[in-house]
C-alpha cells in the first residue's frame, strides 16, 4: 500500500485527485492507496446520488460563497474545511475478501481507526451504518462513504479534531435519514470534535494498514 500525504489548494482538485487514483487501481488491479488531505477553505460536497435541494441551506451557502462540489462515494452531504481530516482509502478486494460485503467492510475499516485512535486518548465505537462516535457521549465525529469498481473499493473518511461546528448547522438541513443512535439530535447535539494531534493520527493509521512506501 501506497501513502499519499497530499493536500492541494482548491476543493474540486482534491476530490478528482481520490477518483484518479481510483480509476488507476480499479483499471490496472493492482495498487492500494492511503491518502489523508484537509481542504484550506470550506466547501460543501454531495454523495454520489444527493441532492442539494434536500440537505443544504443553499441561498446561505451562495451568500457566503461557499462552494458545492459532488464526489465519486454515496453517503451524505457534508461541509468540509481547516480542522476536518479525510482519509482515502482505494483497496483491493481480492487482498480483502471482508470488503465484498458493504456492511463487514464499514466495520473492519472502521477497526482500524479506532484502533489508531485509542494510543491517542480516543475511545471510539463504531455505529452502523458508516459512523464512529465518541464512546462516552455517542457523539459522531467521523463519517464514511464508498463507491465499489471493479476490483477495487474507494472509501472516504473523515475526522473532525478542531472544526469549525457552527457551519454545519449554518449550511446543511437535517438528513432525511438519521440513524438510530442519532435519536434527532440536532448537528449542535450530534458532532463534536476529537481532540488528537492530526500528524499522529496519520502515522497510527499508516501503520495499522501496513505502510512500507512513502511518496
Amino acid at each position: 500500500m501506497i501513502l499519499k500525504d497530499i493536500s492541494f489548494s482548491s476543493p474540486q482538485e482534491n476530490i478528482s485527485f481520490d477518483e484518479t487514483l481510483f480509476q488507476m487501481a480499479d483499471k490496472n488491479g493492482t495498487e492500494e492507496y492511503l491518502r489523508f488531505w484537509e481542504s484550506p477553505v470550506y466547501f460543501i460536497v454531495l454523495g454520489r446520488t444527493a441532492k442539494a435541494e434536500d440537505d443544504i441551506h443553499l441561498s446561505t451557502a451562495q451568500e457566503d460563497g461557499i462552494p458545492v462540489l459532488r464526489r465519486a462515494s454515496g453517503g451524505g452531504t457534508v461541509v468540509q474545511g481547516r480542522g476536518c481530516l479525510n482519509y482515502t482509502l482505494i483497496l483491493s478486494k481480492q487482498n480483502h475478501p471482508v470488503l465484498n460485503d458493504l456492511h463487514a467492510s464499514y466495520a473492519w475499516i472502521s477497526a482500524k481507526v479506532i484502533e489508531a485512535l485509542g494510543p491517542l486518548g480516543v475511545e471510539a465505537v463504531f455505529r452502523p451504518t458508516s459512523d464512529m462516535a465518541l464512546a462516552s457521549t455517542e457523539k459522531k465525529f467521523s463519517g464514511n462513504a464508498q463507491r465499489r469498481g471493479r476490483t477495487h473499493l474507494l472509501h472516504h473518511g473523515t475526522i473532525l479534531y478542531d472544526f469549525d461546528l457552527d457551519l454545519i448547522t449554518r449550511y446543511l438541513k437535517m438528513p432525511k435519514d438519521i440513524p438510530v443512535y442519532r435519536n434527532f439530535r440536532t448537528h449542535k447535539d450530534f458532532v463534536a470534535n476529537i481532540p488528537i494531534d492530526p500528524v499522529q493520527f496519520k502515522s497510527a493509521l499508516a501503520r495499522g494498514f501496513g505502510i512500507k512506501e512513502i511518496i
